[in-house]
């Protein structure tokens, strides 16, 4: 009986036990210093990552001694995130941290390179160290700083050595494309090689590019075979006067089927004016760009100016505005162009995209680009066939061409993103990811 009562009471016990846990939660403390864990988080920087192409999920599991937010407007500490080629193929990070709120006026900025044989991996972990190096300073003002320990690693030190490439970068890819069914084939074949030797004081790279297209289409009346190859090369070259000045040259060789061209070269002196600092150059631009030069072209077919070589003289100048900002993207450019010896022959193009935050979670963005076409002088003489006009496979008269695009996105709840979730896939650049390039 004394033993059917003890058991009964620790049942009673052990009852009261786990509802008290259902209906009373029981605050976690640091065993060592009594410190709520999660009032700390709450008073943690809030953080806005203004990055497309990054892995906010990594970032998010690596670095959690913030909270992350979807809307800048609520952040403290907005990270903007921009990137430009090294010489080397790789990618120069440059990371803005702007404060907001309580860390108005703390500003800061870290650079982060990556080689071209980098895996992603060891990009995204290196990005990710950059990151924790320029929130440390905001992190030291808030209660979190406690539980955060810093560690030095000693550098490896590596002998020096000598560049047998003196600089220079080479690349080769190379692509077929095949596919078909009972009415219709396509193949296509296309091979890049570039060069490249980019330093501060110069910068030198060339390309060159070559494209089969074959396509046949089967039907009970007959056949349609439609052949499209593009050739062409181009250079630059570049040097740095300081840093808004710069002089150079531009080479350019072509021959295309679509455009009448069976071979056209084209060397042109160009001198430019930057604004701002080259040194800025990742967050704003404003460059103007003066060439002149010679083309010397030959014509497959007669031209509508009964021409099948000539030489000709022309001039441009473009004008081209970038800038990334914590309340979006703008990037515009106007150009300009036209022949020495008919100034009716010329060609105006314009293109830009803007991304704005205008609201809070609202986004809006419009692309966009047109020309104005008065130098078409290499069109064939007599009309395209109707094959040729359907496929786009010669080039038709048209005195202007354009394409808008325009978008919206709007978020609304919770303003935190700190919880990461991968089952089932990813909603952000977390996972594995395949690129072909």
């Amino acid at each position: 009986m004394e033993w059917e009562m003890r058991k009964y009471v620790r049942m009673v016990v052990w009852s009261l036990a786990f509802l008290s846990v259902l209906v009373f939660p029981v605050d976690i403390y640091c065993q060592d210093s009594g410190i709520d864990i999660e009032e700390l988080k709450k008073a943690a920087p809030k953080v806005y990552i203004d990055c497309g192409s990054c892995d906010t999920d990594y970032i998010r599991t690596e670095i959690t001694f913030v909270n992350y937010v979807r809307d800048r407007k609520e952040a403290q500490i907005h990270l903007l995130v921009t990137t430009q080629s090294t010489g080397s193929e790789g990618r120069e990070y440059t990371i803005a941290f702007i404060g907001q709120e309580i860390f108005k006026g703390i500003n800061d900025t870290q650079t982060f390179i990556t080689d071209r044989t980098d895996t992603s991996d060891e990009i995204r972990e290196g990005l990710v160290n950059a990151l924790k190096i320029g929130l440390m300073s905001y992190v030291a003002k808030t209660p979190i700083s406690e539980r955060i320990t810093i560690n030095y690693s000693e550098p490896k030190t590596e002998e020096h050595k000598t560049d047998r490439w003196n600089n220079w970068v080479f690349r080769m890819s190379g692509s077929g494309s095949f596919r078909g069914e009972k009415s219709y084939t396509s193949n296509s074949l296309e091979g890049t090689f570039s060069a490249a030797r980019i330093t501060p004081d110069f910068k030198a790279t060339m390309s060159l590019d070559a494209e089969l297209d074959l396509e046949d289409y089967h039907f009970d009346e007959g056949d349609i075979e439609s052949t499209s190859e593009e050739f062409s090369f181009s250079g630059l070259f570049v040097k740095s006067l300081n840093e808004h000045w710069s002089v150079g040259a531009f080479v350019r060789a072509d021959s295309s089927s679509y455009e009448n061209v069976k071979f056209a070269i084209s060397p042109q002196p160009a001198v430019e004016y930057n604004l701002f600092p080259y040194s800025q150059s990742t967050r704003r631009q404003l460059r103007f760009l003066y060439q002149i030069g010679l083309i010397a072209v030959s014509y497959r077919e007669e031209t509508i100016y009964n021409k099948m070589r000539e030489n000709l003289f022309q001039e441009a100048l473009s004008i081209s505005l970038s800038s990334k900002e914590k309340w979006g993207t703008i990037s515009m450019s106007v150009s300009g162009s036209h022949y020495f010896h008919d100034f009716s022959k010329n060609r105006l193009n314009v293109f830009g995209i803007v991304s704005l935050q205008l609201l809070k979670g609202l986004n809006l963005f419009v692309l966009g680009g047109g020309s104005r076409i008065h130098d078409q002088l290499s069109l064939p003489y007599g009309s395209a066939t109707l094959e040729e006009v359907l496929l786009r496979r010669k080039l038709i008269e048209t005195s202007y061409d354009y394409f808008v695009s325009v978008g919206f996105s709007f978020s609304f709840g919770s303003i935190f993103t700190n919880v990461v979730n991968p089952r089932f896939g990813s909603s952000g650049y977390g996972g594995m990811t395949i690129i072909i390039d």
